[in-house]
């Protein structure tokens, strides 16, 4: 089994050779014999290794170590620059799709101005168009919370204005004094926005 020499070097409990984290190429590989991959995945053999470098040079590729614990190590003839590129390629398409979405929040007034609901409109396009979702709140205050009806037209406002950028996920609904609704940016290619519901649904359901 692997080992620490004390000296922060991790050994090979058997043969005393450091074991190194970074892949090892062509002359970096030094042990007697090696188990050869041809570059199309076809297996070569036991090979001593100045035979496997030989082959790797006739063929203007490059002797890959990728299996570095096997006995005896498998290699493998490859393009290594290549390999690297195209592996980094994968890496950072797979760091974009694991991106979680945010749910950013923007909160508005049932009764507001023109103004400023044109610049909260604003706001929740540009979240849209950064792949957030956006909760939509309406604060209601007083007497306005007997007025539900006001925010449920407000939201249904809202969702008609930003439809090209999202779509309604989840639809207008009563939390206390509050009213919520949660847009969602559109996928590609562009969905039909969901029609808001003709009434608001009752809190708790």
């Amino acid at each position: 089994m692997p080992k620490n020499d004390g000296a922060g070097n991790v050994v090979d409990g058997e043969r005393g050779d450091p074991i190194s984290t970074e892949t090892r190429i062509n002359d970096r590989i030094r042990v007697p014999e090696v188990r050869l991959v041809g570059p199309n995945g076809e297996q070569v053999g036991i090979v001593r290794i100045e035979d496997a470098l030989r082959l790797a040079q006739e063929a203007e590729l490059d002797l890959v170590e990728v299996a570095a614990q096997a006995r005896p190590p498998v290699c493998k003839l490859m393009d290594y620059g290549k390999f690297k590129y195209e592996s980094a390629q994968k890496a950072r398409e797979s760091r974009r799709n694991q991106q979680l979405t945010t749910i950013k929040e923007q909160k508005l007034r049932p009764k507001i101005d023109k103004h400023d609901y044109e610049t909260k409109r604003g706001h929740v396009r540009r979240f849209l168009e950064g792949g957030n979702k956006v909760k939509v709140t309406i604060m209601f205050r007083g007497r306005e919370q007997s007025r539900p009806e006001l925010g449920f037209r407000l939201l249904q406002r809202l969702a008609e204005d930003v439809s090209d950028l999202g779509v309604v996920e989840a639809t207008p609904k009563q939390d206390g004094r509050n009213m919520t609704m949660v847009i969602a940016p559109n996928k590609k290619p562009q969905a039909r926005p969901r029609p808001v519901a003709a009434n608001p649904e009752p809190a708790g359901a």
